[in-house]
Parts: structure tokens; C-alpha cells; sequence
């Protein structure tokens, strides 16, 4: 029947779904007053409306703007005192800015994207250009061709993992094989663990409890899940996280005397981004038994303190200012160094730029580890200025994320590793010699 008809019409044109996608019912419905809707109403339905008072504010429009734009631009509806002339003008005005200025927005951000993508193509053709001559010229001749300058422009991805092995050696002469032995002694210690944790294991090093080794394994999984989260490849169901898994339970093994110290899966998880399982822990077990990583590791306080004062003679030479104001506050190199060092500034950087700052390190040694800091010290120095001790303390427990290789790279070729005519390595010996002679003099026998 028509009033069914009518009625669905109704429904249909009232529904939710035609605002949503911008719908409006045909323009018949719009020239209908009020005053007819009512009375169609009344005769469909038999009930008579009262009228409103007039205070009260309405609830139903007749018409809704779908838009800003139809707010600035339309016409106000017939029940609706009309715009003055001024008023649509003033509206036209307002409609021409908003445009312009979205137009000047997106040209700007075109204009941006446009750079990025260049610089990104740039950087894409030196990679390239670079890979081809590690590959061709320099891998082929290591012993005897070492590219100082080009290795400090960052390694090609491609031969990165090739590198950073020759670069750090294998002193210790660990094989596969070798590898291999010691992932199925974790094997087996993770396999009892899980049987029983009270079972003594009559088998363990000398020197180390069960209950040391069972603390380490415990402390490996709950690190794991915290290594690199954002990429969602060492947690647990990732494709790397048994790997990972299996080359630090290996170097427990292997270093029962070491054991797993926080800060090692980031180092681990790097060098398995860029090499295989077994040249991974081989590179790892190297890299840790350097005498800085070392000291660090087995939390040598006394080589550790020796570090810290050899870097606080660099800081004092470079950062004079910056040096007093960290004085002032009481604020020592330990607060901030020891996470950069023990993770090689790998969680404390974007990756990328982390993979940069080993490359260097690969080739200059623990002394780029110390210059790095100094460089990103020289980077926020005029922040760091402004804030007292908390603030420092924050800021460098987490860097900003947006810090770029090209300016902190410009800082850190800034930093002269010299102190009157003295290098790294020279200062550090000085600095060992006198605290040894000060250990002398402040020892019983002497003062007896």
C-alpha cells in the first residue's frame, strides 16, 4: 500500500547510513515545511502533536551540513534568518584561506618528501658504489689495503657482517665445531633446569654454582623479549629468537666465568643481523673478550674506574664548559657511559646509526666507544646546559630518537682524541700508573 511505501521511504531517508556516507534525501523532502511533515504525520498516524513551547531548543533539523565546507559556502536553510551580504562574503574569505593554506601545507610536505627521497637515493648510489669496490678491491687484499676514510663513510650492509669478522679476528680460534659443543652443553643445562631447578649438576665448572648458571638462563629469556621489541624478531614465535637464545646459553658456557650479564643481547642480536649462527658467536665471543668489554663485563670496578677517568680527561679537553657544569652537579660518566659501553651504544641509538658507530669501532678499537660519547655530549651540549642533574640523567638514559649519522658523525670528528701531545692509549697507561701508585700509598704497610 502507499502508506507502507511511505513509511519505508521514511525509515530509509532517517537512517544513520545516509549522513554517514553523505547521502541527503531527494530534494522533494527538503522544500517540505515543518508544518506539512506534521500534518502528513497526524493523517498517517491519527494522533495530533502538541507544539513545542517556544524556549525549548530543537532537536530535529531539517537540515544538516555535511561539511566545513557547506557551513562557510551553503545557504542556511528556510526556517533560518538568511546571511547578510557581509556575513557570505566573510564566509566566501574564510573558505579561500582555509584552502590556500592546505594547498601551501601540501606543496611543503611534496617539497619534503621529495628531499628525503633524494638524499635517500643519494645515499643508495654511495652504498652501491661502495659495495662494489669492498667487494672487488678491498675484501680480496685485507692484509694489505685498509680504506680508513671510506670505512668511516659507514660499510655497505652487504659486506658489513665480513668485515666487522676480519675486523675483530678470531684470537680465540673458535670453530663451528666448537660452537656447536657448547650449544649442546646449554642444551642439555636448559633441558635439566626445566626438569627440576633444585637438581645438583655435578657436572659444572669449577667456581660456578648451579644456581649462578640457573640465574643466567633465567636472565637470558627475560632479556630476550626485551631485545630490539620494535622489530618483533627476537621475541618469542620471531625468526631470530632462538638463535639468539642459543648464542648467549653458548657463551655461558663457554665463559662460565663471565656468564650472561645485561647488555649482551643487543650485542649478540646485532652481530646475528649481519652474520650466520656460527660466525655470529664467534664474532661475539671475541668482541667480549677485548680488554674494555671484558673489564666491563666481569664489572671490573677498578678497570672500569680507570676508563671513566680517562674519558673524563678527554671530556675536560673537549667540552670544557659542559665538563664543569656536569662537575657542579656531581654527575659522573658512570651514570651514562656504562649502558652505552655495555651495549654498544646499539639499544641507545637508532640501528642503523648504531651499525655506523661499530664499523668505526671495528677499526679504531675501544677508543671510538669513548669518542662516540664525547660526540654525542658535543651534539645536545647546549640542552644539557639547561638541565641539572635529573634532567641530564634522563635525557641520556634516552636519546632522542630523531639524532641523524651525518650530525653526530660531524660532532664525533669534531672530538681530538689528544691531550698534550698524549693519545688515548697513552693516557690510559698514565692514568692506570697513577692510581696503582696511589693504591701504594694509601696501603697499611706504607702508613705503618
Amino acid at each position: 500500500p502507499p502508506i507502507v511505501i511511505s513509511e519505508f521511504k521514511s525509515v530509509v531517508h532517517s537512517a544513520p547510513g545516509w549522513k554517514l556516507f553523505g547521502k541527503v534525501p531527494p530534494r522533494e523532502n527538503l522544500q517540505k515545511t515543518s508544518k506539512i511533515i506534521q500534518q502528513e504525520y497526524e493523517a498517517r498516524t491519527g494522533r495530533t502533536c502538541k507544539p513545542p513551547p517556544q524556549s525549548s531548543r530543537r532537536k530535529n533539523f531539517e537540515f544538516e551540513p555535511l561539511s566545513t565546507t557547506a557551513l562557510i559556502l551553503e545557504d542556511r536553510p528556510s526556517n533560518l534568518p538568511a546571511k547578510s551580504m557581509e556575513e557570505a562574503l566573510r564566509h566566501r574569505q574564510e573558505y579561500d584561506e582555509m584552502v590556500a593554506e592546505a594547498k601551501k601545507r601540501e606543496i611543503k610536505e611534496a617539497h619534503k618528501r621529495k628531499k628525503i627521497m633524494k638524499e635517500r637515493f643519494k645515499q643508495e648510489e654511495n652504498i652501491a658504489s661502495a659495495m662494489v669496490i669492498w667487494i672487488n678491491e678491498i675484501l680480496p687484499n685485507w692484509e694489505v689495503i685498509r680504506v680508513r676514510e671510506l670505512w668511516w663513510q659507514g660499510l655497505p650492509p652487504s659486506v658489513r657482517g665480513k668485515v666487522w669478522s676480519l675486523a675483530v679476528g678470531n684470537e680465540l680460534n673458535i670453530t663451528p665445531e666448537l660452537y656447536e659443543i657448547f650449544l649442546s652443553r646449554a642444551k642439555e643445562r636448559w633441558k635439566s633446569f626445566s626438569e627440576t631447578s633444585s637438581e645438583n649438576n655435578t657436572e659444572g665448572n669449577a667456581g660456578v654454582s648451579v644456581a649462578d648458571r640457573e640465574a643466567s638462563l633465567e636472565l637470558i629469556k627475560l632479556d630476550i623479549s626485551r631485545t630490539f621489541p620494535s622489530l618483533y624478531i627476537f621475541q618469542k614465535g620471531g625468526p631470530y629468537h632462538d638463535v639468539l637464545h642459543s648464542i648467549l646459553g653458548a657463551y655461558t658456557c663457554y665463559r662460565p666465568d663471565v656468564g650472561y650479564v645485561q647488555g649482551m643481547s643487543f650485542i649478540a642480536a646485532v652481530l646475528i643481523l649481519n652474520l650466520e649462527e656460527a660466525d655470529a658467536f664467534i664474532a661475539f665471543a671475541n668482541l667480549l673478550n677485548k680488554p674494555c668489554q671484558l673489564a666491563f663485563f666481569r664489572v671490573d670496578h677498578s678497570m672500569m674506574l680507570k676508563y671513566f677517568a680517562t674519558f673524563e680527561v678527554f671530556f675536560e679537553e673537549n667540552l670544557s664548559k659542559l665538563f664543569l657544569h656536569f662537575k657542579s652537579y656531581s654527575l659522573t660518566p658512570d651514570i651514562y657511559l656504562i649502558d652505552w659501553i655495555f651495549t654498544l651504544y646499539s639499544k641507545s641509538l637508532p640501528l642503523d646509526l648504531a651499525c655506523r658507530v661499530w664499523d668505526v669501532f671495528c677499526r679504531d678499537g675501544e677508543e671510538f666507544l669513548f669518542r662516540t660519547g664525547l660526540g654525542i655530549l658535543r651534539l645536545y651540549e647546549d640542552i644539557l646546559l639547561q638541565m641539572d642533574f635529573i634532567h641530564i640523567a634522563q635525557f641520556l638514559t634516552k636519546l632522542p630518537e630523531d639524532i641523524t649519522s651525518e650530525k653526530l658523525f660531524s660532532c664525533i670528528a669534531a672530538i681530538q682524541m689528544q691531550n698534550s701531545t698524549k693519545k688515548w692509549t697513552q693516557v690510559f697507561s698514565s692514568v692506570m700508573k697513577d692510581i696503582k701508585e696511589g693504591d701504594k700509598n694509601n696501603s697499611p704497610a706504607l702508613k705503618s
